[in-house]
């Protein structure tokens, strides 16, 4: 099926989504089913006999978004084939995101791959369903198959059940990855791309619909900033940059 069939009416091969010409997504990706070892085996077996067929004489690669402490079973069975697959961190920042500096290369590699007439496929091992949303939604802006960040990134996030969402993370990561997406959308407007690290000047944070517990007093939000120190920037590991204190006090917290 394709995934935006105001542009695509073409049929994909089954099991899989089609994206843009000659990039597709994993269908299993948007489904609460899970499958066993053989089950998930015959899945990929079969998608990729349809591959060769379609393309008898084009190369694939996959681009896979996991968690770190997770086995890349895709790479493992692919690899009988000769496919390559390039995996992907789920998180930055304890959010679905890749840095921004990976981002830009992962869009201009396969700006270069699909350039050669090759195949492009992207797929997400359980719960990390919505970096895969967003990387769609960045290959899709950067290619200016479609437009409206904000419109991109919620038809990505409608191809699947909610729950299915909510695995990754109980916060909303769609703030976040909409900023990113800016930067993808606007790059032409500008010469710096990807845009450099700037600070950041944190005036004022509001929180709303807080709970109330009854019959407990002097409770507050606790909040703590996580960034990179500044003052070693080789060292792209986050540390504690600020962290509300134990007293009400108005503050201003300047964070590089």
């Amino acid at each position: 099926m394709s995934l935006f069939r105001e542009y695509f009416y073409r049929k994909a091969p089954d099991r899989l989504v089609e994206i843009s010409e000659r990039v597709y997504a994993f269908d299993c990706c948007f489904s609460n089913d899970v499958m066993g070892d053989d089950e998930y085996k015959q899945y990929l077996d079969g998608i990729v006999a349809q591959l060769h067929y379609l393309y008898p004489d084009t190369s694939f690669k996959v681009c896979n978004f996991r968690a770190e402490d997770q086995q890349s079973q895709i790479s493992t069975l692919l690899s009988q084939y000769g496919t390559s697959v390039m995996d992907y961190p789920n998180q930055h920042e304890s959010v679905p995101l890749l840095p921004l500096q990976v981002i830009s290369q992962f869009l201009i590699s396969s700006e270069s791959w699909l350039g050669q007439q090759n195949v492009l496929l992207m797929h997400c091992e359980r719960g990390c369903l919505p970096l895969l949303d967003f990387m769609l939604s960045a290959l899709l802006l950067y290619y200016k198959r479609y437009h409206g960040d904000q419109k991109t990134l919620e038809l990505a996030y409608n191809q699947a059940p909610k729950e299915l969402l909510y695995l990754s993370s109980a916060l909303n990561p769609q703030p976040s990855q909409l900023r990113y997406l800016g930067y993808i959308s606007t790059r032409d407007l500008g010469s710096d791309w990807p845009p450099p690290e700037a600070p950041l000047v944190l005036d004022c944070l509001i929180l709303r619909g807080l709970p109330h517990f009854e019959g407990v007093k002097d409770w507050r939000p606790s909040l703590r900033v996580l960034g990179q120190d500044h003052k070693a920037p080789a060292n792209r590991s986050s540390i504690l940059l600020f962290s509300t204190p134990k007293t009400n006090t108005i503050y201003q917290q300047v964070l590089s």
